[in-house]
């Protein structure tokens, strides 16, 4: 091989990034190839100093999984099948067991092998936020069955939740948490149901081998016999009794909880006035979905007002938002800007909606807020994998943190697990070098911890609040870059993730909560997102073949930020009531800046030289892990 020539044709018929990624490889397993390396960099590429971090071979080693990083872009075909069966049986192990020990109840306690439901005291919000007395973690995992292609077990799930379910109860809940879990749990359960949701009549005949069904309303389910939209009763039912949370309020925002039976009332804990930027900002999918099949545009209608309210307040310097605020008075409590909790799922929702309901205006509203969180949260080098010297770019990797709203300025030294969503965000959006950057620096905190602690302080490299209650962010974000590049390196990931979580936090009877990562002991509670997303999203990343990845669904479904698949409606046109003439009066539009209505960025083919090699080249990558105190 003439590795000269192979150096130069890299360099010219990429980018200096995909350069780097084409010949690590080679590298790695000829060291006589460092000084050809070496010499023929510096003759076609002279702005490269820094290349003395791809020479040295000791930072071709993962100090914490003993691998090398070139193994790390091959994935062998049966251990791929293996991993696949081996988070199914992971999945069963947690679903079994809630169905044992814990239906109907909300969720199950790991440790103890019981149920558990809202607490007695209505004001402890660490359980009653999310626990209602419906049967949460079985509404949660529906689409998961679905997509383990458990026709028997999901026709099942669906009829005891159609028979034990009711919200006919005086019970206090959040309305973002219901939302997400419940509402956007049954909607997707309807439709993967129904033999007319268009896009999913497909995937029905995929698993049951049956034959297509005609597609129009009112015809008997091809996946679940007898449903006669039991599970669309609900959600419409559940969404009137969320209503009373926006129309108390006279600015359009929300009030955080709401009672089922009861509504707001006149009550001192139900109406606590702050809410949070997610909060108010992450409901479009699920309520815009329910107006278009049921016909009514009240849902989509209160979306779209709190999300027009809360954007009115950015700041008038920096046009950033902060994390909680009052809805009456529209004053920002906590001035903190961010990617992380309280604030993720809010950009989330703008790129998701728009591809939902191909509205341009949530697209625009999310290129106006992503050039605005670059400007002032961003530090590091400007692009991923934009050479160091050529615009006098900062050499450290890129980094999201925490600013003040008002000024832009460094607001905390930490960042959260809930922010490992934003590579995923990033991969919809189209900006995967970005992405690739951002899930390297989560997954580097996962390795040193086998976990993602709560918080962890990048200044002290150390966690800094140590839980982890098993969120999928993480697994989420690697399922995407894995669908979007093809990398090998995210089955790694993915393999080194489920067998953590399989190692450290299963019980007799499911999967536990990590109290302390450092420690590894438990906390006796299994949320319901275990089932519906962490689990979901690693089954998928090994299961190529899942009916879900057809080529016919390709852009015809999404799934939401509790990891519901939902239907992209310009494909799904059956799914609409159209007795209702009022839902042709358009929405009203968004306050679009029209500077921001068009995206910089074009959604393109993943280069090829991605399938066959790492994401990041190893000096990037061990970059990002010394900065998480990987290496000394």
């Amino acid at each position: 091989m003439n590795y000269e020539h192979l150096v130069a044709y890299a360099m010219f018929a990429s980018s200096i990034a995909h350069f780097y990624t084409t010949m690590f490889l080679y590298c790695v397993n000829d060291p006589n190839m460092y000084s050809t390396l070496y010499k023929v960099a510096d003759k076609y590429l002279p702005l490269v100093e820094d290349f003395e971090y791809v020479v040295n071979e000791d930072q071709f080693y993962s100090s914490n999984r003993s691998l090398i990083y070139s193994e790390l872009a091959f994935f062998p075909e049966n251990e791929r099948l293996h991993m696949r069966e081996y988070v199914r049986e992971m999945f069963y192990h947690a679903y079994n067991g809630y169905m044992k020990h814990a239906f109907p109840l909300d969720e199950l306690n790991p440790i103890n092998c019981s149920g558990r439901g809202p607490d007695v005291d209505k004001t402890n919000i660490h359980l009653n936020d999310a626990l209602g007395n419906f049967s949460l973690t079985l509404i949660d995992s529906l689409d998961t069955l679905y997509a383990m292609g458990d026709m028997e077990e999901f026709s099942k799930a669906v009829r005891l939740v159609s028979e034990h379910v009711s919200f006919d109860t005086d019970t206090n809940v959040q309305v973002f948490e219901a939302t997400i879990r419940v509402l956007g749990g049954l909607l997707s359960a309807h439709v993967l149901a129904s033999s007319d949701a268009g896009m999913l009549n497909i995937t029905a005949n995929n698993v049951n081998s049956a034959n297509e069904s005609a597609s129009g309303t009112n015809k008997a389910s091809t996946v679940v016999p007898g449903y006669d939209n039991e599970l669309y009763d609900l959600a419409l039912d559940l969404a009137s009794r969320l209503l009373p949370a926006f129309s108390d309020s006279q600015t359009g925002l929300p009030y955080p909880r709401v009672n089922l039976r009861h509504g707001v009332m006149n009550d001192s804990y139900l109406r606590q006035s702050v809410n949070c930027l997610a909060g108010v900002g992450t409901l479009s999918l699920e309520f815009g979905l329910l107006s278009h099949i049921s016909g009514d545009p009240v849902y989509e209608r209160v979306a779209r007002n709190a999300l027009r309210s809360v954007w009115s307040m950015r700041n008038n310097d920096t046009y950033l938002l902060g994390n909680s605020f009052n809805i009456h008075t529209k004053v920002w409590q906590s001035t903190l800007s961010g990617l992380g909790a309280g604030m993720d799922s809010f950009y989330e929702y703008l790129v998701k909606a728009y591809v939902m309901f191909n509205d341009q205006d949530y697209l625009a509203l999310f290129n106006e807020a992503y050039k605005t969180i670059s400007l002032f949260n961003k530090a590091g080098r400007f692009r991923c994998l934009s050479p160091y010297e050529r615009r006098g770019h900062p050499k450290g990797p890129p980094i999201f943190r925490n600013v003040d709203q008002r000024t832009g300025d460094l607001a905390t030294n930490w960042i959260d697990s809930l922010q490992a969503a934003w590579p995923g965000i990033l991969v919809l959006y189209g900006d995967i070098e970005e992405a690739i950057c951002q899930h390297a620096l989560h997954f580097a905190i996962w390795q040193k911890y086998s976990a993602l602690p709560e918080r962890f302080n990048l200044l002290q490299q150390m966690s800094e609040v140590h839980f982890y209650p098993l969120r999928p962010e993480l697994a989420e974000s690697t399922y995407l870059l894995y669908r979007a590049t093809k990398s090998p390196f995210y089955l790694h990931a993915g393999r080194i993730i489920a067998q953590d979580i399989n190692k450290y936090a299963r019980t007799s009877c499911g999967f536990a909560t990590m109290k302390d990562v450092k420690t590894k002991t438990l906390e006796d509670r299994m949320e319901s997102f275990m089932l519906s997303e962490t689990l979901k999203y690693l089954y998928l990343l090994f299961d190529e073949e899942n009916h879900l990845h057809a080529s016919e669904l390709a852009g015809k479904y999404l799934f939401s930020t509790e990891g519901h698949v939902l239907p992209v409606l310009k494909y799904a046109s059956s799914l609409y009531n159209m007795s209702s003439t009022v839902w042709f009066t358009p929405p009203e539009p968004l306050p679009v800046d029209p500077n921001f209505a068009q995206p910089d960025l074009q959604c393109e083919a993943v280069p090829f030289l991605y399938q066959h090699s790492m994401p990041l080249p190893p000096h990037m990558m061990y970059q990002i892990e010394r900065l998480v105190g990987l290496h000394p």
